[in-house]
């Protein structure tokens, strides 16, 4: 099975090209983030007409999640037990789906936007109850098949950023940031495509200023944590710069893994 994730940064803008990377590159489950439309805006028929189900679940202009799937979709959740809302709203960050026997999640993590902002808050709070509800799968059942892919908005060490300077006082590279997506590690989840994509300077985000990309001036934000025995599975990953480099593309690469 091929497992892909993508922030796609809008579904309506990139529906087709993004279904034809998944047809092209044989992907049987996409996580897709960051859709950026209601529910009833969702190109749906550009999925089903390549043979994907879809799951999705979305927020008007901003966030949104979503999961396809060529090899079944099943037993959807939406959010998690305990997410925390900002604002008032629970917002559309997380959606889960039974892909091909594995617990596949898209996970779009909150940015943070600066530090002292109660967005940081936020996002650390909302890692945290993410954490509880993961460890708690495993610990009920140490042999699930689970993936949680998706943008964390994390860079976990600073081989992870073209530039640990340049994110010195910024999020994404802060010790709470660090500490909060370490706490998956400690729960038992794999970083299962670091063995197959080693770094520095291997990014999943390269901004659309300065110049970033044509410069690989970027970020790895991107991760599929798997649970052990799903990461037992895992025997190749690959990013896929060239789709950053296509036209109109996402300001993120996709991320893939091939499993047993």
């Amino acid at each position: 099975m091929r497992l892909a994730t993508w922030n796609v940064n809008s579904i309506r803008a990139r529906s087709e090209d993004v279904v034809a990377w998944m047809t092209r590159h044989a992907v049987d489950v996409l996580a897709i983030q960051e859709t950026k439309c209601s529910d009833d805006q969702f190109p749906v028929m550009s999925f089903i007409a390549h043979g994907y189900d879809v799951a999705f679940h979305g927020q008007g202009g901003y966030n949104g999640v979503a999961i396809a799937s060529r090899v079944g979709l099943s037993d959807v959740h939406i959010g998690f037990d305990g997410q925390p809302e900002f604002d008032g709203v629970r917002e559309a960050r997380a959606i889960s789906a039974l892909c091909g026997g594995v617990r596949v999640w898209s996970l779009y993590v909150p940015n943070g936007r600066a530090p002292g902002d109660p967005h940081l808050d936020y996002k650390l709070a909302w890692l945290d109850a993410l954490a509880g509800v993961m460890q708690l799968e495993l610990t009920h059942d140490p042999a699930s098949q689970i993936a949680l892919a998706g943008d964390w908005n994390v860079a976990p060490t600073d081989d992870d950023v073209w530039d640990p300077e340049f994110f010195a006082d910024k999020t994404h590279t802060s010790d709470a940031e660090r500490a909060a997506f370490a706490a998956f590690a400690d729960a038992g989840y794999v970083d299962s495509a670091a063995p197959f994509t080693p770094g520095p300077d291997t990014y999943t985000f390269w901004d659309y200023t300065a110049g970033r990309h044509q410069k690989n001036e970027g970020m790895r934000i991107d991760f599929a944590l798997c649970s052990p025995a799903l990461d037992d599975r895992v025997h190749d990953a690959f990013i896929d710069v060239a789709a950053r480099a296509a036209k109109g593309a996402s300001d993120h690469a996709p991320l893939v893994l091939d499993l047993s």
